[in-house]
């Protein structure tokens, strides 16, 4: 059987695929997840900013709906406020190592 028999009904009718609802619910999962106390610690740590993070989600989720203005808008402001936080991180004075690649 080749691969465009898989993707034909019986009386010779195509075979759509169509994923969102399962994209939503990844998208929701991935959502609540960013959204748990301990998860927020963890990216804390990592100077990840768990609101940039949502609204980067909510960015791809807006441009695999097709909304792509939407999705623009979102994506600009994720990356103005990286770059602006970058911005911010590279003029502070770095945290002194400990000479084994870490930091105290």
């Amino acid at each position: 059987m080749s691969d465009e028999d898989d993707r034909t009904i019986g009386g010779g009718g195509r075979f759509e695929v169509d994923p969102t609802r399962e994209i939503a619910a990844l998208f929701d999962d991935l959502t609540d997840l960013v959204k748990n106390g301990d998860v927020i610690a963890a990216l804390s740590q990592r100077g990840v900013n768990a609101s940039i993070a949502l609204t980067a989600i909510e960015a791809l989720r807006s441009y695999l709906e097709g909304k792509k203005a939407e999705a623009a808008e979102d994506f600009a402001m994720v990356a103005d406020e990286i770059k602006g936080r970058l911005a911010l991180t590279e003029g502070a004075p770095k945290p002194p190592s400990n000479g084994h690649g870490g930091h105290e």
